[in-house]
């Protein structure tokens, strides 16, 4: 099988299994898939048999990067509906890099960020 054929597994660190849990299927709604107590994984099912693992380092930093982004159709009532269960966004304004009421829109895409518990970088994108 080739690799533009095969299901996706994205991993981040996570400090905290348990708030992870919370926030990943609490607040984004993820479906919980399980964990593997021998290696720390927490697990969630996405799209397309594609999963989220968190694994469980406690010495782990995240990447100051988008880490994740979840592609949406309508990215401020994403928003919205995050907000709602308590998910705060990040604002920028940057020369050539500014958010308005969370949203960077470039013309061609729309995207917008927030951090996990762990400080890990997710994003909402809509394509343009």
């Amino acid at each position: 099988m080739a690799l533009t054929e095969s299901a996706v597994a994205v991993m981040l660190p996570t400090r905290d299994a348990a708030r992870a849990q919370e926030f990943y299927e609490g607040r984004l709604g993820l479906a919980f898939d399980g964990t593997n107590e021998a290696s720390g994984e927490t697990m969630f099912g996405l799209a397309g048999d594609n999963k989220l693992v968190l694994r469980l380092l406690p010495d782990a930093q995240p990447s100051p990067n988008t880490a994740m982004s979840f592609e949406v159709h309508d990215i401020a009532a994403e928003i919205a509906a995050l907000k709602s269960k308590g998910v705060a966004f990040e604002d920028y304004d940057q020369p050539g890099f500014t958010t308005v009421d969370h949203v960077f829109d470039d013309g061609g895409i729309k995207a917008a960020w927030f951090l996990d518990p762990d400080g890990n970088v997710l994003c909402l994108h809509q394509p343009g």
